[in-house]
């Protein structure tokens, strides 16, 4: 059987493990977003119902009579929000670089982003080639799945940082150790 792979030179997933986390980032991000969001509205309605008041309001109240919520229910539940919004302020940063640096940074970014990002996942890659369209002439479902995975090791490269490997590839390039 021929391989069928379109370009030898990206990892899969089951290649590079850092790849493989990149990936499954991205599959989640919408999921992410999304549960983010409602645990933030529901903390806010359930101490407007509670307390009267808006979350700020009574953070302040707290943090002014000297009273602490070290190890409280609302403690762990303000740390696991916040570890959620880290996550994702990472990943928005990191494609934000992708797309301003990286010699393939605008084309990159519309197909994670139609592929990943948006706010409605689309339905099939008919549909995300669609909207690439106006993004990147003349895309065909071939180029789209030859430029998705090098989109999604390009932010890889970004989240993570290069390899020892990658490295030591990249420096026996400059500095031949002349076997």
């Amino acid at each position: 059987m021929p391989n069928t792979r379109p370009n030898k030179n990206i990892p899969t997933e089951q290649e590079n493990p850092l790849f493989h986390d990149t990936w499954k980032l991205l599959k989640n991000y919408r999921d992410a977003v999304w549960n983010l969001e409602l645990a933030v509205q529901q903390v806010r309605s359930t101490f407007e119902i509670e307390y009267g008041s808006s979350i700020e309001e009574f953070l302040d109240s707290i943090y002014l009579a000297g009273a602490d919520i070290g190890g409280s229910k609302l403690e762990d539940y303000a740390k696991s929000i916040e570890r959620s919004n880290k996550m994702l302020t990472l990943l928005n940063s990191a494609v934000d670089i992708l797309r301003s640096k990286h010699k393939h940074g605008e084309q990159y970014y519309w197909i994670l982003y139609y592929s990943y990002l948006s706010p409605q996942q689309l339905q099939n890659t008919d549909e995300i080639i669609e909207s690439l369209r106006p993004h990147i002439a003349n895309i065909s479902t071939r180029t789209y799945y030859r430029k998705r995975p090098e989109a999604v090791q390009a932010l890889s490269s970004i989240l993570w940082g290069y390899t020892s490997k990658d490295c030591l590839e990249m420096l026996d390039k400059f500095f031949p150790t002349g076997k």
